[in-house]
């Protein structure tokens, strides 16, 4: 009878640990799901070194409206004074002719934006990458403030990767519209990416598309 009534407590603890976990994982999450949403609104202009334009799709060296978007919202920062330096980055996928970076550069030089005033890195498939490489590259210059542009969802990832790879980062996001999906996924990689960190987390987020 003793030890059948030890068994019943133990199940019960047990259940209850595991509906505290579950609880605080799923407030965890929650959490993490205002942040990106309040993140998400950020427009941060303050004077930096360098103004770095998040890679995104391009198709045979034409940017797609998501990578125009943020290049030309990244040419309006140039001309208000923001920085002196524009960063394009991003590499290419298996065939392509032309990189996410130098697909960015031409499309700022046409729009008249002097070769002095381009950076163009072309290392980096994933956000991770991207940002190592422009803090390897800017570091050469002595410089590290950057005001980062992408896509709204994208904020709070981006400041707290640029801190993990060494760069002083703001944000100042496109006027691209939110989904629930891009909420969803960005939830996951900010709550992911603080326990495992940034760098395996976006370089899975990559691989997945």
């Amino acid at each position: 009878m003793a030890a059948r009534l030890r068994h019943l407590v133990d199940r019960l603890w047990s259940r209850r640990v595991v509906v505290i976990v579950v609880g605080l994982g799923a407030l965890y999450v929650g959490v993490t799901f205002v942040q990106v949403l309040v993140a998400s609104g950020v427009d941060d202009r303050d004077t930096a070194d360098a103004i770095v334009v998040l890679g995104a799709a391009q198709y045979d060296g034409e940017p797609s409206p998501v990578l125009a978007g943020r290049l030309d919202h990244a040419e309006r920062l140039w001309r208000a004074g923001v920085a002196p330096i524009i960063v394009t980055t991003g590499s290419n996928l298996p065939g392509d002719r032309f990189t996410e970076g130098y697909a960015g550069y031409e499309y700022l030089r046409f729009a008249g934006i002097p070769d002095d005033a381009l950076l163009v890195i072309t290392d980096g498939a994933s956000t991770w990458e991207q940002l190592a490489a422009t803090a390897r590259q800017l570091r050469l210059r002595d410089l590290d403030s950057v005001t980062l542009v992408s896509d709204p969802y994208h904020a709070l990832r981006l400041t707290q990767i640029a801190d993990e790879v060494g760069l002083e980062a703001s944000v100042s996001s496109t006027d691209g519209s939110l989904s629930i999906r891009q909420l969803a996924r960005e939830t996951a990689a900010v709550s992911l990416g603080r326990i495992l960190g940034y760098r395996r987390v976006d370089n899975w987020l990559g691989s997945v598309g």
